[in-house]
């Protein structure tokens, strides 16, 4: 079994996997669309995660696959289904790895729809902001999800620009030289 990691599985591993593999799927792009409620917020004040939508072109979703042993594979899918239990659900998609050895596989990827509870749909990237600098959870500090997907996106696919993610990430850091100069 495959994982594919696209928001804080890139960076957040906390289950065992015997490879990793870089690369995409198609079809879809990375949005701070999904509510959380229950890591990166409160049902209070709930912060931002990213999800996927489905896009009209070509575009591509950089991430990370997980190969999962096979004895190991309830254990895993167990804890993932906890962990992405704010609103998400498994489905199967296609991987393209970006080793030029390997061919396309099949992958199980975590998926917010647009119809799920915790979806909390399009908005201003400012407003988006906003949510993310002043929101926190049982995880942490929503802004400390966005750094970590931005740098990692960076440090592993530095030849992609995430368009949606650096701009946000750009406004949420503007937010907070204005709170530093306020202080």
């Amino acid at each position: 079994m495959w994982i594919f990691g696209y928001g804080s599985l890139i960076w957040k591993i906390d289950f065992p996997y015997e490879e990793k593999i870089l690369g995409y799927i198609k079809g879809f792009d990375r949005r701070f669309y999904q509510l959380s409620t229950d890591h990166r917020g409160t049902p209070e004040n709930p912060g931002r995660v990213v999800t996927l939508l489905p896009s009209n072109g070509d575009s591509k979703v950089y991430g990370v696959a997980y190969k999962i042993r096979d004895a190991e594979i309830q254990d895993v899918v167990d804890h993932l289904d906890y962990r992405e239990k704010g609103g998400y659900e498994k489905t199967v998609l296609k991987f393209y790895p970006l080793s030029k050895d390997k061919q396309p596989f099949d992958i199980t990827i975590y998926l917010g729809d647009h119809n799920n509870f915790n979806y909390g749909g399009p908005a201003e990237l400012k407003e988006i902001a906003k949510q993310i600098v002043n929101s926190s959870g049982p995880s942490g500090p929503n802004i400390e999800y966005l750094f970590n997907l931005a740098n990692s996106m960076r440090v592993f696919f530095p030849q992609v620009h995430d368009e949606h993610l650096f701009e946000l990430e750009k406004h949420c850091l503007n937010l907070l030289n204005k709170e530093t100069k306020n202080v």
